[in-house]
C-alpha cells in the first residue's frame, strides 16, 4: 500500500474531529486565540504548539485529531500569529517570548498542570517552556522538533535541493538563504511554501499537502533572529524535568542524530524513530504515530 492510500484509508476509518471551542484568552498583556476539544474527565489536557513560525494552530488541526478521542486537546495561535494579537515591537519578536507565553496560557486556563506535545519549531518552544514551567508541565511530546544547536539549519536548504527535482527544485534553488536573516514576512513565507515538498519522507503524499498562506511579521521576526544569531538550548534541556518522549521521522530533514542529542540531554527521555516518515509522520505513518504517542501518554 502506497503511503498515499495508507493516509487515505486511516483517515476513512477515523471518527470524524470534534468541534473546537473558540475563546480568547489574556495572557502577558496579549490576547491570544485558542481553540480546544471537549474535556475528558481524568485526563490532563494536551497543548499542542505548532512548528513553522509564521503559522496558526491550524498547521496541527484536524491532523492530531485522534489525540482528542481519549484528552481534551488545546491549540492556540502564537502572540502574532493567525487570530492573536501581535506584541508592540513585533519585530523584536524573540522563540523565548513564545515559551514565556505557554505557561501564561496555562494559569490563565486555570489549570494547574498539562502536557505538552510540540511540532517542529513548536517542539523548541515546548521545550524551553518545559524547563521554565517545571511543576507545570507533566508529559512532554516533542515530534520532530528542532535541534538544540543550530548545525541543522544551517544544512536545510542543501539538504532539501538534494531532494527535489524539476518545478519544486527550480522554486527553491531561486532562494538565497542568507536572505532569511531579513524578517520581511513575505520572503519567509514564500520560502516556507517553496521547501515544503522536501519535508516529505513520499513525494507523493506530500503533493497532497501545501503550507496555509500566512504572513506573521512577529514570526518572521523571531525566525529570522535563530538564523542571524543561532541558538544554544542544551541548558534549558537539561532542566526539563517532565516524563519526555521524542517521535522522529527517519527520513526527516533534521536529522535522527538531533533527536538522539535532544533524547541524552532531557533527563529519562526516549526516542522513537518511524521509518518511512519525514517530517510529518502524523501524516505518513499515522498508525505508528497514533499508537506511540497514545500510549507514552497513557
Amino acid at each position: 500500500m502506497s503511503a498515499r492510500d495508507r493516509f487515505v484509508a486511516f483517515r476513512r476509518a477515523a471518527p470524524r474531529p470534534p468541534h473546537l471551542e473558540a475563546l480568547t484568552v489574556e495572557a502577558r498583556g496579549l490576547r491570544f486565540a485558542v481553540h480546544r476539544t471537549p474535556a475528558v474527565a481524568g485526563a490532563l489536557p494536551l497543548a499542542c504548539i505548532n512548528g513553522g513560525m509564521v503559522y496558526s494552530h491550524i498547521l496541527l488541526w484536524p491532523a492530531l485529531a485522534p489525540l482528542a478521542a481519549r484528552r481534551q486537546l488545546i491549540l492556540y495561535d502564537q502572540r502574532g500569529r493567525g487570530h492573536s494579537q501581535p506584541p508592540p515591537g513585533a519585530r523584536a519578536a524573540r522563540i523565548e517570548h513564545d515559551a514565556l507565553d505557554v505557561r501564561a496560557l496555562r494559569e490563565a486556563l486555570g489549570l494547574a498542570q498539562w502536557d505538552v506535545l510540540g511540532h517542529s519549531w513548536g517542539g523548541g518552544i515546548a521545550m524551553l517552556a518545559a524547563a521554565e514551567d517545571v511543576g507545570g508541565v507533566r508529559n512532554l511530546v516533542l515530534v520532530d522538533a528542532v535541534g538544540l544547536t543550530p548545525e541543522w539549519l544551517t544544512a536545510l536548504h542543501t539538504t532539501a535541493l538534494a531532494r527535489l527535482s524539476g518545478d519544486a527544485y527550480a522554486r527553491l534553488a531561486a532562494y538565497d538563504p542568507a536572505q532569511l536573516h531579513d524578517p520581511e514576512p513575505g520572503r519567509q513565507a514564500e520560502y516556507n511554501r517553496a521547501l515544503y515538498p522536501a519535508w516529505f519522507h513520499d513525494r507523493e503524499l506530500g503533493a497532497m499537502f501545501s503550507p496555509p498562506l500566512a504572513r506573521s511579521e512577529t514570526g518572521a521576526a523571531a525566525v529570522a533572529r535563530l538564523r542571524r544569531e543561532g541558538f544554544d538550548w542544551r541548558e534549558a534541556a537539561a532542566r526539563i524535568r517532565a516524563r519526555t518522549l521524542l517521535v522522529h521521522g527517519a527520513s526527516d530533514m533534521i536529522p535522527v542524530a538531533q533527536a538522539e542529542r535532544t533524547a541524552a540531554t532531557i533527563s529519562g527521555a526516549s526516542l522513537h524513530v518511524i521509518a518511512e516518515a519525514g517530517h510529518m509522520p502524523f501524516w505518513e505513518q499515522p498508525e505508528e504515530f497514533f499508537r506511540v504517542v497514545e500510549a507514552f501518554l497513557e
